[in-house]
């Protein structure tokens, strides 16, 4: 596994626009960092909804033919990373079923903790499931409820479920926005013209020029139909637990979340670290992309000059070839590579995001002395991770998680840096703006909602 946090998925929705799948197609490809196993899109003429989907990334699912196949106003689509289900065509999403309220579809960024418990009990009574991902299950909710109403049979179906979930759902001629009462996950509502757009994003809205209008709020409904658009709140209020780590890794630098720009958001991080672990040095520069914000920000508040001393290679997927000859950290040498001009005989502060395993951080300090840094001093935008997240992003168990079993000191030993520096959890909700309203259980394991020890087998990298 990746020594790295995989994104959650991304989600997309559009009603009153005659452009709408390619619109939808434009917007899941702004979406492209949220997840790169899977795409798909559904469209509706008015009458019948079209599903196209395939395992890939969006530029190579919908070429022009298969775009062609989707016509009508309204469309949803999604970008999938597995949290829950593995990586095939089966758990791709959207998901389409016919049901009493005509044919439905959904598409799901999150992840339901007590989905097993809900899956077993709708198997017993005759559910016949055709995929092992968790967003299935809201589907055989819908579908047994004996509302007539989309909204109605929705909420009655989110009534049961607990955990992270943004959805955009649509039939025929309707289309929803929910977030879950906590709102771990993002979605946000724009206008292009006469129509609605809600987005995991809001850089999708920049890309067809949409203007962002508001994130939805914790718990809200969004029903949103030709002539109107409708805000419910049907489910019990719960404490707010948005996701930091979407401002400190996931969300692209360009979006507006949960009411901030995350590019100001990881530059105050970056300057908090500077204030918190500062350091003699040359120079600063970022792990790219993620770190470099945080990077400017450090720069900006020590004072040390800022430069691009590791440049990526923006261009790699998955190689299956390597090389018989050994190639030291081929790995990681394949996605950045050092800029010995820029970093030899320097004293310099590499900053990133995080650290998961250490053995990828490991691998860059060496790359950077190995270009002739005369000392390497590491500084992380964020807490020690020490425990996994179960809310729809891809974590190690906790005993892969190094920061979890070892102190400061013994993982800057272990990655071979003359220091290393993380920002404090306080340090970091203050740069945030905010010391309540998020979640931060992958740097705290305050978990803001519990889940029985008997489910947390099924629950996915789960270390018990």
């Amino acid at each position: 596994m990746p020594d790295r946090f995989r994104e959650a998925c991304g989600v997309f929705g559009i009603l009153g626009s005659t452009e709408a799948p390619n619109l939808t197609y434009l917007g899941l490809y702004a979406l492209q960092h949220r997840g790169q196993e899977s795409a798909g899109i559904v469209a509706s003429d008015g009458e019948t909804l079209h599903l196209e989907k395939a395992m890939g990334l969006v530029a190579d699912v919908f070429s022009e033919t298969r775009l062609k196949r989707l016509k009508g106003s309204l469309a949803i689509g999604h970008v999938r990373y597995s949290t829950t289900g593995s990586s095939q065509l089966k758990n791709a999403q959207p998901i389409l079923a016919t049901c009493r309220h005509g044919t439905v579809a959904l598409a799901h960024n999150g992840n339901l903790i007590n989905a097993q418990d809900l899956r077993s009990g709708l198997e017993a009574n005759g559910s016949i499931f055709n995929s092992s991902t968790d967003s299935e299950v809201i589907v055989h909710l819908i579908a047994r409820s004996k509302s007539d109403d989309l909204v109605e049979a929705t909420a009655e179906a989110l009534s049961r479920v607990s955990g992270a979930y943004s959805l955009v759902i649509m039939s025929e001629r309707e289309l929803l926005g929910i977030r879950d009462p906590h709102g771990f996950r993002p979605l946000s509502l724009g206008r292009l013209g006469d129509a609605w757009v809600l987005a995991s994003e809001s850089c999708a809205f920049d890309l067809i020029d949409a203007t962002f209008v508001r994130d939805l709020e914790p718990g809200e409904f969004l029903h949103i139909t030709p002539n109107s658009l409708k805000s419910y709140f049907p489910l019990p209020p719960a404490r707010s637990a948005q996701c930091i780590f979407e401002y400190i890794y996931f969300s692209r630098p360009d979006s507006i979340l949960f009411g901030k720009s995350v590019a100001g958001v990881r530059k105050a991080l970056g300057r908090q670290l500077a204030e918190e672990a500062p350091v003699e040095a040359d120079l600063v520069i970022p792990v790219p992309d993620s770190g470099v914000p945080a990077a400017l920000g450090y720069s900006d508040r020590s004072g040390i000059p800022f430069d691009h001393g590791l440049i990526r290679n923006h261009y790699v997927g998955r190689t299956f070839i390597e090389p018989k000859q050994n190639i030291r950290h081929f790995g990681v040498k394949i996605k950045l590579n050092p800029v010995r001009e820029i970093l030899e005989g320097k004293r310099v502060v590499v900053v990133d995001d995080s650290i998961v395993r250490g053995t990828t951080s490991r691998k860059i300090v060496s790359m950077v002395r190995s270009a002739g840094a005369r000392e390497v001093h590491m500084r992380i935008s964020s807490p020690p991770t020490v425990s996994p997240c179960y809310y729809g992003i891809d974590t190690p168990t906790r005993k892969e998680l190094i920061a979890s079993s070892h102190s400061v000191d013994e993982i800057c030993t272990y990655i071979r840096a003359d220091s290393l520096g993380y920002l404090s959890r306080a340090g970091m909700l203050k740069a945030v703006g905010k010391d309540t309203d998020f979640c931060h259980a992958c740097f705290s394991m305050e978990y803001p909602v519990s889940f029985p020890m008997k489910d947390a087998a099924q629950l996915p990298l789960f270390d018990v």
